[in-house]
């Protein structure tokens, strides 16, 4: 994770987003914006966490580890989202694991000055309000997605969550390496035998395409429509 040493973006940020309410006069010197790259992790499940993060550039992936070592997605964010404020609530450790899927841009506030300039103030604890609520409210919807639908649609799901639109093509978290396979079969929450078969029924059907050590979406519109709604992005 780097840190943008540039006010003049930092300022765009919360001009676009509207942030400028929230985030008030006496927290704007602690206000502080980072960049990470595909594939880095903003923070990882049970390690401790000091900084609220508000996503305002690019997507993340969250999903969560058992202590046998296996893993599920849980679901995929865009701006705006606040990572960080459960934990912040509940002064707990990190509860998943929230990885750039693309490249990310993120405003950071410690702790320290949430408690003391953002605490008390109404419009940042309204947002927290609604932000936490929303989550929530969602947690059944994901949870109803990787227990009822069939892999044919999770996969879909979250091939279209990982992609994201590069000039005219369709570019690809490194997870998708078609070498990976195993790790996606864990996050959706079914075997790598089974996902091959699946994978091998979507080229069949034209929807993807082994290529270059990689899966390629080759009808978007398709997958988006086995999908039905791309349930695991809020």
């Amino acid at each position: 994770m780097k840190e943008i040493q540039d006010q003049e973006q930092l300022k765009h940020f919360l001009q676009l987003h509207q942030l400028e309410s929230i985030l008030h006069e006496p927290l704007r010197p602690y206000l502080s914006l980072h960049r990470l790259e595909q594939g880095e992790k903003l923070c990882s499940q049970g390690d401790s966490i000091e900084h609220l993060y508000i996503l305002v550039q690019g997507k993340v992936k969250i999903y969560t580890s058992s202590t046998e070592g296996k893993t599920l997605v849980l679901c995929f964010k865009t701006p705006i989202e606040v990572i960080g404020d459960v934990e912040y609530i509940r002064r707990s450790n990190v509860i998943n694991t929230v990885e750039a899927v693309s490249p990310i841009y993120v405003i950071g506030i410690h702790q320290q000055w949430m408690n003391k300039y953002g605490r008390a103030y109404a419009p940042m604890l309204q947002f927290l309000l609604d932000i936490v609520t929303r989550k929530f409210c969602m947690d059944s919807d994901f949870s109803s997605f990787n227990l009822m639908y069939p892999v044919e649609v999770r996969l879909a799901s979250y091939l279209l969550s990982v992609s994201f639109e590069e000039g005219d093509s369709s570019s690809f978290h490194e997870e998708l390496r078609a070498s990976s396979l195993v790790d996606v079969a864990n996050l959706i929450g079914t075997s790598y035998r089974h996902l091959n078969r699946v994978i091998r029924k979507m080229s069949a059907d034209g929807l993807v395409e082994r290529t270059g050590g990689y899966i390629v979406i080759r009808d978007r519109e398709g997958l988006g429509q086995l999908a039905g709604h791309n349930i695991y992005e809020a």
